[in-house]
C-alpha cells in the first residue's frame, strides 16, 4: 500500500510540476496507480462517471447560467447604484460601497471571480477617478469578492457537498451565509479606517428623485436570491429546482423588464456557461477517480492518524488544518482542492467534534483566501489585471486584508456556531 501512496501522489505532484492541467493530472495520477495496483482501467473510467452521477450537481449549471444572465444585463451597475444609495455619503464611501456591491453581487453569481471581473472593471477605475489609491482599490475590490464562494447560491458548496457525501446543500448555504456576512463586514470596517487614516473622499449623494427606481432596479436582482434560499428552506423547491427557477426568474428579469440587451445575446452567454460547465465536470469526474485511489490506498487514515499524533489536543488538531488549507490554497485553484482535500481532511475534522457543515465552510472559506494569495491566485491576478498593478504591489497593499480574513478563518473555526446556528435554527 505504502508504494501505491508514493506512485499516486508523487505522479500527481510531477505532473504538477510539469504544468499538465489540473484535471488531466487527476485522470493521469489515477490511471498510472491503477495500473501498478493490477487496477483494470475501465474501472477507473467507471468510477469518474459514477461521480457525475448525483442530482445535486444539476443546479451547478442552473447557478452558473443565472450569474451569467445577470452579470450580461447590467446588474453590476444596478447593484452599485443600490449600494450607494445606501452607504456611499460616508467617507471611504466608494470604497464602501464596493464591499457592499459585493455582497449583494456574491448573492447572485456565487463566484469570487465573476465579482472582481465584473464589479472591478467598474469599480476600480471610478475610485481612481476619486482619489483613491490604485493599490487600496483593488485590494478592497478582490477582498470583497471572496463574499461570492461563502453566500448562496455558492456551486462550490455543491462541489464540496458532493464530494462529502451529500451533506445537505441547503445547510451548507445557510452555513455560509453568516461567516460571508462576517467577512464582508470586516472588510467594510477594515476599509472605511483606512479611509479615514488616509482622508480619502467622502461619496456624492445621490439625487433623491433617483433614488425610488434605483432601489426598485437593485431589489428586482436581489430577489433571484431569495426565490433560491426562500425555495429551499421553505421545503417547497430542492436545491437544484430552486437554482432552475431562479434561472427563469433571472431570464424575465434581463430581457424583459432591464431590457438592455438582445436576446440573441442568449448564444454568447450558452457559450460561456458551457464552457465552464465542461470544466467543471471534467474536474469532478476526475477528482472521483483519484478520490476512489485515496480511499483504497487508505490516505485519509493515514492522515488522521499522523496529524492526531502530532498533538492529541482537538484545538492543536483544527489549526494544523487550517494552516494545510491555507498552504494548499497558495498553490492550486479551489475547485479541484476541495474535490480532493475533502476525503482526506473530512476524517480528521470529525475525529475533533467537528460537523461536516461546519469543515465545509471553514474549507471554502480557507481555499477564498487562497484565491488572493501568489503564487496561483486567480482572483488576485484578475484584480491586479484590471488595475494595472504588479502582483508583489497588491500583495503588499493586502497585508492588512489579510490580517482581518485570518482572524475570520480563525473565528469560524474555532466558534462553531457562526457556521451552524442558522442550519440548526432552520432545520
Amino acid at each position: 500500500m505504502t508504494s501505491g501512496v508514493i506512485v499516486l501522489i508523487g505522479s500527481f505532484i510531477l505532473l504538477l510540476i510539469l504544468r499538465v492541467p489540473i484535471a488531466l493530472t487527476l485522470v493521469a495520477s489515477s490511471l498510472i496507480t491503477g495500473i501498478y495496483l493490477g487496477i483494470d482501467p475501465a474501472a477507473i473510467v467507471q468510477r469518474m462517471v459514477g461521480g457525475l452521477n448525483s442530482f445535486s450537481l444539476l443546479a451547478i449549471p442552473f447557478f452558473i447560467l443565472a450569474g451569467e444572465i445577470m452579470n450580461e444585463g447590467g446588474i453590476s451597475r444596478r447593484l452599485i447604484n443600490l449600494a450607494n444609495v445606501i452607504i456611499g455619503k460616508v467617507r471611504g464611501g466608494l470604497a464602501m460601497v464596493n464591499v457592499l456591491a459585493s455582497t449583494f453581487f456574491g448573492g447572485i453569481s456565487g463566484s469570487a471571480l465573476a465579482d472582481t471581473s465584473s464589479l472591478g472593471s467598474v469599480l476600480i477605475p471610478m475610485m481612481r477617478k476619486q482619489g483613491y489609491d490604485k493599490d487600496y482599490s483593488v485590494s478592497v475590490t478582490i477582498s470583497a469578492s471572496i463574499q461570492g464562494v461563502m453566500i448562496p447560491p455558492s456551486h462550490n458548496m455543491i462541489i464540496y457537498s458532493t464530494a462529502a457525501g451529500g451533506v445537505s446543500v441547503g445547510a451548507l448555504f445557510m452555513g455560509g451565509l453568516g461567516p460571508g456576512l462576517l467577512l464582508g463586514f470586516a472588510v467594510l470596517v477594515l476599509s472605511y479606517v483606512l479611509a479615514v487614516k488616509r482622508k480619502y473622499p467622502k461619496g456624492e449623494p445621490v439625487k433623491k428623485e433617483e433614488i425610488p427606481r434605483i432601489v426598485w432596479e437593485g431589489l428586482l436582482g436581489l430577489l433571484t436570491v431569495v426565490i433560491i434560499m426562500g425555495g429551499i428552506l421553505s421545503g417547497i423547491f430542492t436545491a437544484t429546482e430552486s437554482a432552475a427557477i431562479g434561472t427563469l426568474y433571472a431570464f424575465i428579469i434581463t430581457f424583459f423588464i432591464y431590457r438592455e440587451i438582445p436576446i440573441t445575446r442568449m448564444v454568447a452567454i450558452l457559450h460561456r456557461t458551457f464552457n465552464t460547465l465542461a470544466m467543471v465536470l471534467f474536474l469532478i469526474g476526475a477528482s472521483s477517480a483519484f478520490g476512489y485511489l485515496l480511499a483504497l490506498l487508505r490516505v485519509p487514515q493515514l492522515v488522521s492518524e499522523g496529524l492526531i499524533s502530532i498533538s492529541p489536543n482537538d484545538f492543536v488538531t483544527i489549526l494544523i488544518i487550517v494552516i494545510i488549507l491555507l498552504l494548499l490554497g497558495c498553490v492550486m485553484d479551489m475547485a479541484p482542492l476541495i474535490l480532493i482535500a475533502t476525503p482526506i481532511l473530512l476524517p480528521v475534522a470529525t475525529t475533533t467534534g467537528m460537523d461536516p457543515v461546519h469543515f465545509g465552510v471553514l474549507l471554502i472559506l480557507c481555499l477564498g483566501v487562497g484565491l488572493l494569495t501568489p503564487p496561483v491566485g486567480s482572483v488576485l491576478f484578475v484584480g491586479s489585471a484590471i488595475g494595472r498593478l504588479s502582483i508583489e504591489k497588491v500583495s503588499k497593499a493586502m497585508l492588512p486584508f489579510y490580517g482581518v480574513m485570518i482572524v475570520i478563518v480563525l473565528l469560524v473555526a474555532y466558534v462553531p456556531s457562526i457556521s451552524l446556528w442558522l442550519p440548526s435554527f432552520f432545520k
